[in-house]
């Protein structure tokens, strides 16, 4: 057979399979990128939306600059100059350089965003009145915008400074906050669930008893509040007792250096606007307690006091060193226990319209919130 007829005989190996994953991955990418830019301008038609919605609700906010990026698989908008007005009395002005919210093509209902501080509180028309910073803020909401399923805000070493003072009332290295809706909250009846932590919290200027640094961590469980629209706050606390509002503290623990406490129970406002309710504490390092408090000061002149002072006319003296004897107090306050396998003593606080109960004894008022 000649070399001619071999190469005819030879069957002639087709080519186009070897270019078939390419094309499959250009017309892939196509579809993507129309998909992205798809999301992308929808991203802008909901971002518009929204605020349109928030405008109607009392809050207001723009941007300096705005642009939409993240391709190929993030949807990320960036605001400059970001400004947060809330209409009320008085109306507040919110301001923070810029703000990065990034949600993925493929779950758009996770939205983490990132912004830098410093935040300017202020009322409208004036300068800042309070200036919050840190050195990392991030936040995320899960879900449709008119149906937030839950929210988180972290701030790493936070700081609040008072522009009139112009010094920081208030410091931590961390500060988290997450809310979610309940199971079973409905909008007629709404129940938020909550935590709270703090740690290395400082604010000395605000009270003495804060000048170290104090770690808390609050689960808690908020019912009644159905209207976020900015307000004053007493007006806010009367509607929120009006929709028979309740903070169920779930549990509570607050430690700074050797003294910790924990505790738990429900709290609501009387119809004066008086603080209404119990909570069971149990502390370790009550000596500490009852000094940082003047809680023997206050304990001796009232209804202690009474008694001690009846003593002191039946032997005289006797009463001064009843005054001394502090565990007698501790005894009196409540149950001794253990927590964290040191000792402890367990008892209420009590909150009855505004007069507040440690134990058995009353040790002073909260005032009115409205």
């Amino acid at each position: 057979m000649s070399h001619s007829a071999y190469r005819a005989a030879v069957p002639r190996r087709r080519r186009w399979p070897l270019f078939l994953p390419f094309a499959i991955v250009v017309l892939l990418a196509a579809a993507w990128s129309g998909l992205w830019f798809y999301a992308a301008a929808r991203a802008e038609t909901e971002i518009a939306a929204w605020r349109a919605r928030e405008f109607q609700a009392g809050r207001f906010q723009d941007c300096a600059t705005q642009s939409i990026g993240g391709y190929p698989f993030r949807i990320e908008v960036r605001c400059g100059a970001a400004t947060f007005d809330l209409k009320g009395t008085p109306s507040l002005r919110l301001q923070l350089p810029s703000v990065l919210a990034a949600a993925q093509v493929y779950d758009p209902k996770l939205l983490i965003s990132e912004f830098n501080g410093p935040l300017d509180i202020s009322e409208s028309g004036r300068a800042p009145t309070y200036v919050v910073n840190w050195t990392l803020g991030q936040a995320s909401v899960r879900g449709l915008p008119a149906a937030v399923e839950r929210a988180s805000l972290v701030l790493d070493s936070p700081t609040v400074r008072d522009t009139a003072v112009t010094e920081t009332i208030f410091r931590a290295q961390r500060l988290e906050l997450h809310g979610r809706q309940a199971e079973g909250s409905t909008p007629a009846d709404p129940v938020v669930e909550t935590v709270l932590r703090v740690n290395g919290a400082v604010a000395d200027k605000l009270h003495p008893l804060a000048a170290k640094p104090i770690d808390a961590d609050i689960a808690a469980v908020l019912r009644g509040i159905n209207d976020i629209s900015p307000k004053p706050w007493p007006v806010r606390f009367k509607e929120w007792q009006a929709h028979d509002g309740r903070l169920e503290i779930i549990k509570a623990r607050v430690q700074q250096e050797d003294v910790i406490a924990v505790g738990a129970g429900t709290l609501k406002l009387t119809a004066r606007g008086g603080l209404d309710g119990n909570l069971q504490v149990t502390v370790v390092g009550i000596d500490k307690v009852l000094k940082m408090f003047d809680i023997e000061r206050i304990m001796s002149e009232g209804q202690i006091g009474a008694t001690l002072s009846a003593l002191d006319r039946i032997i005289p003296g006797l009463g001064g060193i009843a005054r001394q004897n502090t565990p007698s107090l501790v005894s009196a306050l409540g149950q001794r226990t253990v927590l964290d396998g040191k000792p402890a003593v367990a008892f209420p606080l009590r909150f009855n319209d505004g007069t507040v109960f440690l134990g058995p004894f009353q040790v002073g008022e909260v005032a009115p919130l409205f």
